[in-house]
């Protein structure tokens, strides 16, 4: 394996001796970690986005307080304690642990307590009689078997313990509670992950939430300012300072910006509605609270990213493969150890007597110890075909480690280029408002002293409109690329996790 495993020094042909000697052996490869080449820093990070030269991890714990906004905040806090999925991931690691319990509990003797009360009759029709309890025959020497006559009835009490204790001289064992353990990791890390998604989807649909809002007043405020323009219209038809075509523009204008406000409403409905799931609440829960609208939280004009290096120990995907891959690499030590005998001792001790009177008397103990050894001599290649199949599976979790290290500098770089361009397009828009607020203003002059058409009003409250309601976009898509920055370096979950070890 690409990892740097190794063999320990024991074979196949290791003797029984040998092994007790050494008080056993682990077979199977031992795990190292993956060593997966990183390059030093992002290539797109020059821009709004900036690097810090670091070998500590980008403090990025609790990167929606970036945003500055309290009520954000305070739904990031409700998810964390109520939402539904994160409930799951964590039942799953509670089972994770309950299964490593259940694998731990073979490295000790298992001990099983009991007590029989039997009545039986012998045959009379039998020549000689054979003792049911002790398998002795009839007539043997005096003191061997109870003296019970044929045809007669009788009893035996018994209470006893019974114990079972296989000897984990190769490791199989060991190597199940090394694999559960990293099962245990590795389901902690998909925790982890679903915790991230948590926080970015919450932050998401609040940043919709917002824009919509930012939308909607943009729109209104338009349709407000189009509605006096139509009204002006009219008492200058009235006055016979303008025709008719002025005013049923103006009217059409009118009419094509209220039809926006249905649709941006519906949205501003969807996000609220999302954010009482995410929240583990009725989707309607949160509508009176967030229908009051509130500014879309500024993003700021630069990000640390730190270095390349800090996502194979911040992503919770990476590690989780890595986990995944370290679990793959001790099963093979499983499968491996049933190539070995099995070494075990059994044994029993308790009461016997065929009278209840003196179950409890000294004379009625009995005790017995039997080692035992089995060892495959013939399976048709099914073990060492289990075998190459844990070795196929350890293959297979070093490629997704792999995969998910790659995928991780994507999402990184994506993030970076989609954020430094965003940082732009939004500059530019803003411009662009500016540039139109003031073209809307000379072509109202203008018109009102007869020098341009009233069509050029109309265009100009047309372009103002698009431009404002642009540039909203653009900062709420700008806000959405800083959360897909912070989730895709991995951050939001190690508060939590440290809280909960």
């Amino acid at each position: 394996m690409k990892s740097g495993n190794r063999n320990m020094p024991c074979g196949i042909g290791a003797t029984v001796l040998a092994a007790l000697a050494i008080g056993g052996c682990t077979v199977g490869p031992d795990y190292a970690p993956p060593q997966t080449p990183i390059p030093e820093s992002f290539s797109s990070a020059p821009g709004g986005a900036t690097t810090r030269p670091t070998t500590q991890p980008v403090a990025v714990d609790r990167w929606w307080t970036t945003f500055n906004d309290p009520r954000l905040d305070r739904l990031v806090a409700d998810a964390i304690g109520a939402n539904l999925d994160l409930r799951l991931a964590e039942a799953r690691i509670r089972e994770a642990r309950a299964a490593r319990g259940i694998v731990s509990a073979d490295r000790w003797p298992t001990v099983d307590s009991g007590g029989t009360l039997r009545r039986s009759r012998s045959s009379e029709n039998i020549g000689f009689e054979t003792d049911q309890f002790s398998g002795a025959a009839a007539g043997a020497p005096a003191g061997s078997v109870p003296d019970f006559g044929i045809g007669q009835a009788r009893d035996l009490w018994q209470l006893g313990l019974d114990a079972r204790w296989e000897l984990d001289l190769f490791g199989r064992v060991r190597r199940s509670v090394e694999a559960a353990d990293a099962d245990i990791a590795a389901t902690a890390e998909w925790r982890n992950g679903v915790l991230v998604s948590l926080q970015a989807e919450v932050a998401l649909n609040y940043i919709e939430l917002r824009g919509a809002q930012a939308e909607l007043a943009i729109t209104r405020k338009n349709l407000a300012s189009q509605e006096d323009t139509a009204e002006l219209m009219r008492v200058r038809q009235r006055a016979g300072l303008t025709g008719e075509l002025d005013v049923v523009r103006a009217e059409a204008q009118v009419a094509t910006t209220a039809a926006l406000i249905p649709g941006q409403e519906a949205r501003i409905r969807r996000a609220i509605h999302r954010l009482g799931v995410l929240t583990g609440r009725q989707p309607a829960a949160l509508t009176e609270e967030l229908l009051k609208d509130a500014p879309l939280p500024p993003s700021p004009a630069a990000v640390p990213v730190g270095l390349p290096s800090d996502l194979l120990r911040r992503r919770p995907d990476i590690r989780r493969a890595e986990r995944q891959l370290a679990a793959a690499t001790a099963r093979i030590g499983v499968a491996t150890a049933e190539l070995f005998p099995r070494f075990s001792l059994t044994g029993g001790a308790g009461l016997q007597s065929d009278r209840g009177g003196n179950l409890a008397s000294w004379e009625s103990r009995y005790w017995s110890i039997a080692p035992g050894i089995t060892w495959p001599i013939f399976d048709a290649g099914r073990i060492r075909a289990q075998v190459r199949v844990q070795n196929a599976r350890q293959e297979q979790a070093l490629v997704q480690y792999e995969q998910a290290v790659l995928a991780a500098l994507e999402d990184v770089e994506n993030a970076i280029v989609a954020y430094t361009a965003d940082q732009r397009r939004r500059a530019s828009l803003a411009h662009a408002v500016q540039s139109n607020a003031r073209a809307v203003e000379l072509a109202r002059d203008l018109h009102a002293r007869g020098l341009v058409d009233f069509l050029n009003v109309l265009e100009a409250q047309r372009a103002l409109l698009v431009a404002e309601d642009a540039l909203v976009r653009a900062e709420a898509s700008l806000a959405g690329d800083l959360i897909a920055l912070f989730k895709a370096m991995g951050g939001g979950w190690e508060m939590e996790d440290a809280a909960a070890r």
